[in-house]
């Protein structure tokens, strides 16, 4: 939803993209409305005010905007692995295996009146639970994950500039855990859709470093959507687009859009930032330390920031430059939505 900007609603873009990394609230809208040729500030906010989007912990560890259609998918990925169970987890929280519907009930039903700051569910919740009283003083932030995974929790809007949470399911647009055995077959077609063409690896990357769905479960989900799916060579490397895709991609031809990104985009995170088709290797620093992008045609070629009026963007020198007028025009377009005039100036490194 680059090039064309798309006109999907901002639960359509985040179900496109997969997930939107939430860590940053301003970042995360950036991303949002830079795909929307209609948008306003504080959608995003709105969108998940209303529950077409909800905040959880999903990809590596990290909170993430997920569509709230088909987030149960993800989050089952992600609970797959049943951490909760593992010896590490019992011996530090004291719950065993059994103990976990029980608590997960407590949880629901401390959270049943409403939004609660962390330290007033912690209040609940140490009621029944005393030995998790320091837990939930020091933040309780690895606790709360698997109750977002198992979809008993979300983060609300926040309150005096401290997080609240609330029930997941309490959530009209909410459609549950899903079942395994649908999910993974559904994320899996899903990102190759958004990502494509994009090889084995990217796809564990995504949703097995990213989820911990499981190496072997993966590959059971590849294999399963063999007739979805179709080969295709890039530079000598095979890579996967869905079939259905293949007609259209035969069609495209290379355009050399200009777009200004915010950091931590979904088009560097989504294949990763070791694509070198999509990030040049000598330049990945930046892209990983959160600087805002430059993209021209598809691959990072540069970095930008504005404070005030100014814009200034750093090209990396063996990029080519892209044409004045484009880049005219994508500033124009970034000063509309962050609703300031811009003066751009270049510097190359």
């Amino acid at each position: 939803m680059l090039e064309p900007v798309g006109d999907e609603d901002v639960a359509g873009v985040v179900r496109r993209l997969g997930a939107v990394l939430a860590s940053d609230e301003g970042l995360a809208e950036l991303a949002v409305r830079t795909r929307r040729s209609r948008s306003q500030r504080g959608e995003v906010a709105q969108a998940l005010a209303e529950g077409h989007v909800i905040k959880v912990f999903a990809f590596r560890g990290a909170t993430h905007y997920l569509a709230a259609e088909d987030g149960g998918a993800y989050l089952a990925l992600r609970a797959a692995g049943r951490q909760w169970e593992l010896p590490s987890w019992q011996q530090h929280y004291r719950l065993e295996p059994q103990d976990w519907p029980r608590f997960r009930e407590t949880v629901r039903d401390a959270l049943s009146d409403g939004p609660l700051t962390l330290a007033e569910l912690g209040a609940a919740v140490t009621r029944t639970y005393r030995h998790l009283r320091e837990v939930f003083d020091d933040g309780a932030t690895t606790l709360i994950k698997p109750l977002m995974w198992q979809g008993d929790m979300r983060f609300g809007p926040p309150r005096a500039g401290r997080a609240t949470f609330l029930r997941l399911d309490d959530n009209p647009h909410w459609a549950g855990i899903w079942d395994l055995d649908d999910a993974g077959p559904y994320a899996v077609a899903s990102y190759v859709g958004a990502y494509g063409p994009t090889t084995r690896a990217q796809v564990h990357y995504w949703l097995g470093e990213g989820l911990s769905a499981g190496r072997k479960r993966l590959d059971a989900w590849l294999t399963g959507l063999a007739d979805r799916l179709q080969a295709v060579e890039v530079e000598g490397e095979t890579a996967y687009v869905l079939a259905e895709h293949v007609d259209e991609l035969l069609a495209a031809r290379p355009v050399h859009a200009v777009r200004l990104l915010p950091g931590h985009d979904q088009w560097v995170l989504g294949a990763s930032t070791k694509d070198e088709h999509v990030v040049p290797p000598a330049y990945r620093t930046p892209v990983t330390r959160k600087g805002n992008l430059v993209i021209v045609g598809g691959r990072v070629s540069g970095t930008w920031a504005a404070a005030g009026g100014e814009l200034r963007v750093t090209w990396f020198p063996q990029q080519a430059r892209p044409p004045q007028e484009a880049l005219e025009q994508e500033v124009s377009r970034l000063a509309t939505l962050l609703d300031r005039p811009l003066r751009a100036t270049i510097e190359i490194r």
